[in-house]
């Protein structure tokens, strides 16, 4: 590896993907936000035709004239789609697919063409289709590098004016801002990022380079400039990665290796990042789960205790008070013999008395709960949410009217209301 690390060749196409990673991380999160993820696989198809007419023009394979051309049509075609969008009934999901198709048909009838000419026999477009990183040389990195670094600057100084034109247009278009303008630099840069990423990824697979790592990077965040640098950082590790991954194997394509190993850290992220990885909402769902089960449990027996007087409670009497599952009632059960709030003699259970002080507070907080969504607007000034409700942490003052209406309400029978009081 070390030795591969010291090839040239192999500096420059570490070098050049990791650019490609950063910028199209970067411009793709808000292509991610603006629901244009598709648009990037489009531009991608539509660059086809124009790096085949470039070529045909050219004579030979010369980056600079091909990433023009590829950038000219991949331009008409992110046009023709908003046009398409703009001025028929044809939806945005539909004018992507027409458009997609078209030019990349276009594209395949002129490569077929170069490749079948006695000048094109030799011509190495095919590459394009599905990227060829290890082709690149010292001027394609070079070219990758002054394109980067000026994509980067112009996101970075017009971050705000991007961020303000992604989630509320006509709110800029009330602060004076020219949107039209500022809308169409950002689609060319978006552009141009795909274009340049063409050598190294190909058409078919450009359009994940922009949406896995802004889709990482939304994982671990809900701010914009972090998740744009984190989308940036995911793309680059990507090209690092991917290159590293491919180099020590012969004939292993480091485009599709940079793709695989974006998707891994998006499957990573999706389980384990920590406030929505699966992993993390399955733990919280089931906390959810165990503590609903329990106040369900608590509140049933202290309402059985309400209506018939009596204090023990049989295993019938459970579970047609609380009609959980067997194996949940069983469990919570254990849970809350556990923590001592009920106790189990022979073949009856009852509170402790610990257990009775918490089935008053939740019974008492979810019939506060019916009271305060009975008369919601009286309470609207509040500071309390359904999902977190603590009725006895509001001060009194505020205690004191839900009090009066549940007072006079059959939801507050004699003997809550007489715990209440002790309590």
């Amino acid at each position: 590896m070390l030795d591969l690390l010291a090839n040239p060749n192999t500096q420059w196409v570490l070098v050049g993907t990791m650019l490609l990673g950063i910028t199209s991380g970067v411009l793709g999160s808000f292509a991610l936000l603006r629901r244009q993820s598709l648009l990037g696989d489009a531009m991608s198809h539509a660059a086809l035709p124009g790096i085949c007419i470039a070529f045909i023009i050219v004579g030979s394979k010369e980056m600079l004239p091909l990433i023009i051309g590829a950038g000219i049509t991949a331009y008409i075609g992110t046009y023709l789609i908003q046009a398409f969008v703009k001025h028929s009934r044809i939806k945005t999901d539909t004018a992507i697919g027409l458009v997609l198709s078209v030019f990349f048909g276009i594209g395949i009838v002129l490569l077929t063409y170069i490749n079948r000419n006695a000048t094109g026999n030799q011509s190495g477009l095919n590459e394009f289709i599905f990227g060829q990183a290890a082709a690149m040389v010292r001027s394609d990195v070079n070219l990758f590098v002054i394109a980067a670094i000026a994509l980067l600057t112009i996101t970075f100084l017009l971050f705000k004016e991007f961020k303000i034109i992604t989630f509320d247009r006509e709110f800029a278009q009330g602060l004076g801002l020219p949107t039209v303008f500022i809308n169409g630099l950002l689609m060319t840069m978006i552009v141009a990022s795909v274009v340049i990423g063409l050598q190294a990824v190909g058409v078919v697979l450009m359009a994940a380079m922009l949406i896995a790592p802004a889709i990482t990077a939304k994982y671990w965040t809900d701010r914009l400039d972090v998740m744009v640098i984190l989308s940036g950082v995911v793309g680059g590790l990507s090209g690092l990665l991917g290159t590293l991954i491919s180099a020590p194997i012969s004939g292993m394509p480091t485009g599709p290796l940079i793709i695989v190993s974006s998707c891994s850290l998006f499957f990573l992220s999706l389980i384990f990042a920590p406030k929505k990885g699966l992993l993390t909402k399955a733990i919280r769902l089931m906390r959810l789960r165990k503590s609903t089960s329990q106040n369900q449990v608590m509140q049933g027996i202290y309402e059985f205790i309400e209506e018939t007087g009596r204090n023990t409670l049989t295993l019938d009497d459970l579970i047609s008070v609380q009609p959980l599952s067997g194996l949940r009632l069983q469990q919570t059960i254990k849970r809350l013999q556990k923590r001592n709030w009920l106790q189990r003699s022979t073949e009856t259970y009852q509170f402790t008395d610990k257990g009775i002080k918490e089935a008053h507070q939740i019974t008492l907080n979810q019939r506060m709960l019916q009271m305060y969504s009975m008369h919601e607007m009286q309470f609207a000034h509040l500071p309390m949410e359904k999902n977190n409700w603590d009725f006895l942490s509001l001060p009194n003052s505020e205690q004191q009217p839900l009090f009066e209406l549940l007072s006079k309400h059959e939801l507050f029978p004699s003997v809550l209301q007489e715990r209440t009081e002790d309590r």
